[in-house]
């Protein structure tokens, strides 16, 4: 049978302290790295989730402002065409009134029938 072997632990010299130390230090270091990326990646799934909802307000707003535009436009449209009209209107108007003036000019001029006498 083997012989008794007693295991001392003697204490760990220096170095051994400070490896340790510096291994416990690591660790914390790397537990706060990954909250704070636990934090970043959350603050950037909420980023891209609003700039999801500003890009869908966005095209709302385009679309709006498209049929503004052609709302717009369409009325444009109509108060040019009205214009139109009545400008077309006082210058039948204005034909109407001068070609009665002038048959009644002729009238006066000429008061006899120009039929032949026969």
């Amino acid at each position: 049978m083997a012989p008794n072997l007693a295991v001392v632990v003697a204490p760990l010299p220096p170095r051994n302290e400070e490896l340790e130390r510096e291994l416990k230090n690591s660790l914390k270091r790397k537990e706060k790295m990954r909250e704070e990326l636990l934090r970043t990646s959350e603050r950037l799934r909420s980023m891209e989730e609003a700039e999801e909802r500003l890009c869908s307000q966005l095209g709302e707003l385009e679309a709006k402002a498209l049929d503004q535009d052609h709302t717009y436009y369409i009325m444009s449209l109509i108060d040019q065409l009205s214009h139109t009209q009545k400008l077309h209107q006082a210058t039948n108007k204005n034909k109407a009134h001068s070609e009665d003036r002038h048959q009644r000019r002729l009238s006066f001029r000429f008061p006899f029938s120009l039929m032949p006498l026969g």
